[in-house]
């Protein structure tokens, strides 16, 4: 979207005080009904905007060239949303949906939950970017029995005991060990080096591999492990690659800088065949996308697999470019199959949609695997429920596409 369609969707948002800043119902969010005669399904989307941050009263306060990036992912989000309305109100679908901006300065979370229209919500949506923000939510789902669906990262928020909150961006747990298997099946005969930088996530994220290695039925991988004090030195690196075959290169950071710097470091070197294995924070690393890194092979898991060349995805790009003049990102495209999917699996299995959120009936773009986790086993209750459906995504020569 060009900047000056942005701008102009933004100020119009705030002009009819928009859902999210009011917080009131609008015709423009009321997914049409057939039949009057049956009480509506409401939904409530939650996701952060940040139309506070751009306006002052009524005036946008940045200038006609000027908007903050942190406000694209929940407006693309809402985009999406939105698109699925569309979609929801040609099928004559019964139902209301209420949007949130989580980032109202006037209004946080707690406040708006208060909010009456928000009894007999029968489903939550959210897109989150504050792992602050997902307990409260999470919270009041439990106490409302209502199913919150967290669609983005951060993931779980300490959340324990509430099968209520679905994750469908699986834990970093569950991409590690999904890696591992994935590195066992295609990659166990090359030469595996494990790189990670000092902290006490990247030791977290070395226990995983750690703990899988113990319990695997499988051979174990056999992984040389290369620390790095601060920055990445070629020599502590490439001591430990072999010129005569395959190296896979494991990032075992989430830290963008280190991970922008192994993938530089390796591409830069031509001596060595190297597969880089990355975190699956790097589905959003523009620097990824560097001409320069097309020579080598970049993988890394996601929870998502838009392949956006299927009839809905088409569909979806054609709406999008008419209305705003560019390609729908990620974020769009979640909003969409968020919307869309839970709330015709909600219609369809009713008080029994939380017991069959794998359901494919209404499948999107993306295979859900939606199971209890139960941090101890002999727990009644499941701390969570989150998605165990992993894609892998390799980048090489410009060409991005699935490897499952």
């Amino acid at each position: 979207m060009g900047i000056i369609g942005r701008l102009n969707q933004i100020k119009h948002m705030r002009k009819v005080q928009f859902f999210i800043c009011c917080c009131l119902q609008l015709s423009i969010l009321q997914i049409n009904a057939q039949s009057t005669a049956i009480n509506p399904l409401k939904i409530a989307v939650f996701a952060p905007i940040y139309l506070d941050a751009a306006f002052n009263n009524s005036n946008y306060k940045l200038g006609n060239n000027n908007l903050p990036k942190n406000i694209l992912p929940g407006l693309e989000f809402y985009n999406g949303v939105m698109l699925a309305v569309d979609s929801l109100n040609a099928e004559g679908i019964h139902a209301e949906l209420f949007f949130y901006d989580t980032k109202n300065s006037s209004e946080p979370i707690n406040q708006i939950l208060l909010k009456p229209e928000l009894a007999g919500i029968s489903l939550i949506i959210a897109s989150f970017n504050n792992r602050a923000e997902i307990k409260p939510l999470a919270d009041f789902a439990l106490n409302n029995k209502i199913p919150l669906i967290s669609e983005t990262y951060p993931n779980d928020g300490g959340i324990s005991e509430n099968p209520y909150f679905v994750l469908v961006n699986a834990t970093l747990r569950t991409h590690c060990e999904a890696l591992y298997k994935f590195i066992q099946k295609n990659y166990a005969t090359n030469n595996i080096v494990y790189t990670k930088k000092q902290g006490a996530l990247e030791d977290m994220i070395q226990s995983f591999y750690t703990e899988m290695g113990k319990k695997t039925p499988a051979i174990p991988l056999k992984l040389k492990t290369v620390e790095i004090a601060d920055t990445i030195i070629a020599s502590e690196l490439f001591k430990s690659l072999d010129s005569n075959r395959n190296n896979l290169v494991i990032c075992g950071s989430l830290n963008e800088v280190f991970g922008n710097a192994l993938v530089k470091l390796l591409s830069e070197n031509k001596k060595y065949a190297v597969t880089v294995l990355g975190m699956p924070t790097w589905d959003a690393y523009k620097e990824l996308l560097k001409p320069e890194y097309k020579g080598i092979e970049i993988i890394y898991s996601s929870p998502y697999n838009f392949g956006r060349t299927d009839i809905t995805s088409l569909s979806i790009t054609n709406k999008y470019k008419s209305r705003f003049s560019s390609r729908p990102s990620d974020q769009v495209f979640k909003g969409f199959e968020a919307t869309y999917h839970f709330t015709k699996l909600l219609i369809k299995h009713q008080s029994a949609f939380i017991n069959n959120l794998s359901d494919k009936s209404f499948k999107v773009f993306n295979d859900f695997d939606i199971q209890p986790i139960r941090f101890k086993r002999e727990n009644a209750l499941a701390d969570y429920l989150e998605n165990k459906k992993i894609y892998f995504v390799k980048r090489l020569a410009g060409q991005i596409k699935t490897v499952n």
